[in-house]
C-alpha cells in the first residue's frame, strides 16, 4: 500500500535533487528515506528516480507521477482542514509563510493584537522568499502566506490587507546633504543597494523607480534587509525601506533619517495567500482583516 509519507519522501527528493536534503527536510535518516523511495518504486512497479553518487534525475514517468502526488498531498492536507471548519475562528493551527523583508517588521505590530482577538490562535511561521512560498501554498505545504504585489498570483486566491511606500536610508548628518523628496537619479548617485535576485522587495524597488538592475553598482544576493541598513548607517550608500519599518529602525538607531522617494505610491501592497479550495478561507479573510486593524492602530 502506498503511504502519503512515502510520497512526501518523493516530492522532497524532487524538490532538492538530493537525498540528504531531502532527508534532512523530512527529518528521517538518509538511509530510511531511500527504503521509503525504494518501496513507493516497488508498490508501482516504476522507477520514479536515477541516482549515483553524482546526481538524482527524474524520470519521465516519474514527473507524471510525481506531478500526480503534489495534488494528493494538496488534497489531503485540504481534507484535513475540511473537518476543522467547525470549530472556532482562528482556533486550529495554521502554517503562515511570510517574506523576510515584510516578518521583523509585521508580526511585531501585529502577533500581540491578533492574541488579544483571538486567545486561542495556534500559528507557525515560515520565512521564505516569495516564489517558495507561493510553491509551498500550491502544494498545500503550508496554509497561508503573506506576499507583497504586485506579483503574478494565478490560480490562487488573494486578500490585501495593506499598502506603503518605500523611503531611502542615510545617516542624520549625511541626510543634511540630501534632498527632502528623494528621486531615481539622486538614488542611483547615492549608491543605491539592494538585495539581490529573487526578492521582491529589489524587484518591487526597481520597478517603482524605473531602473535597469544592471545599472545598480551594489547587490547582495545572500544579505539581509538589515545588514543593507547597518552598510547605510555606515555611510557606504543607501537602501530603501518599507514603510512600516521606519519606527522600529528609529528606535535601534535613532541616528537614522528615511527620506521619502518622488514616485507616487503606494509602491507595494500586502496580501494574504491561498489556494482556490483551501477549506479555511474564511480564515484567511479574519487574519487579513485582523492584521488590517492591527496595523492602523501601530500608525
Amino acid at each position: 500500500m502506498i503511504t502519503l509519507r512515502q510520497l512526501e519522501f518523493a516530492l522532497a527528493v524532487a524538490k532538492y535533487k538530493h537525498f540528504k536534503r531531502a532527508a534532512e527536510e523530512c527529518n528521517i535518516s538518509q538511509s530510511a528515506l531511500s527504503l521509503g523511495i525504494a518501496e513507493l518504486e516497488k508498490q508501482l512497479d516504476t522507477q520514479i528516480f536515477e541516482r549515483n553518487n553524482k546526481q538524482v534525475l527524474i524520470t519521465p514517468i516519474g514527473e507524471e507521477i510525481l506531478e500526480r502526488a503534489k495534488r494528493i498531498f494538496s488534497e489531503v492536507n485540504d481534507l484535513t482542514t475540511r473537518a476543522q471548519t467547525h470549530q472556532t475562528p482562528l482556533a486550529y493551527p495554521m502554517t503562515i509563510g511570510i517574506i523576510p523583508t515584510i516578518a521583523p517588521f509585521l508580526l511585531p505590530k501585529v502577533l500581540p493584537k491578533l492574541r488579544e482577538s483571538y486567545p486561542n490562535v495556534q500559528l507557525s511561521i515560515v520565512e521564505e522568499q516569495t516564489e517558495r512560498l507561493i510553491e509551498k501554498v500550491r502544494y498545500g505545504m503550508i496554509d497561508t502566506a503573506i506576499i507583497a504585489l504586485p506579483y503574478a498570483t494565478d490560480g490562487l486566491l488573494t486578500f490585501e490587507f495593506w499598502q506603503e511606500n518605500f523611503l531611502a536610508i542615510f545617516t542624520q548628518k549625511n541626510a543634511e546633504n540630501q534632498p527632502k523628496i528623494m528621486d531615481t537619479d539622486t538614488l542611483v548617485n547615492r549608491n543605491l543597494m539592494l538585495l539581490g535576485e529573487g526578492h521582491c522587495l529589489t524587484d518591487h524597488a526597481l520597478s517603482v523607480c524605473h531602473l535597469d538592475k544592471n545599472k545598480i553598482k551594489s547587490s547582495f544576493s545572500d544579505a539581509s534587509l538589515n545588514t543593507l541598513i547597518q552598510m547605510a548607517l555606515s555611510g557606504m550608500g543607501t537602501t530603501l525601506i518599507p514603510e512600516m519599518a521606519v519606527a522600529q529602525i528609529k528606535q535601534q538607531n535613532p541616528d537614522i533619517a528615511a527620506i521619502p522617494l518622488a514616485e507616487p505610491g503606494p509602491h507595494r501592497k500586502l496580501a494574504f495567500i491561498t489556494r482556490l479550495n483551501y477549506a479555511r478561507v474564511d480564515d484567511v479573510s479574519l487574519l487579513g482583516n485582523a492584521f488590517a486593524e492591527a496595523l492602523d492602530q501601530s500608525q
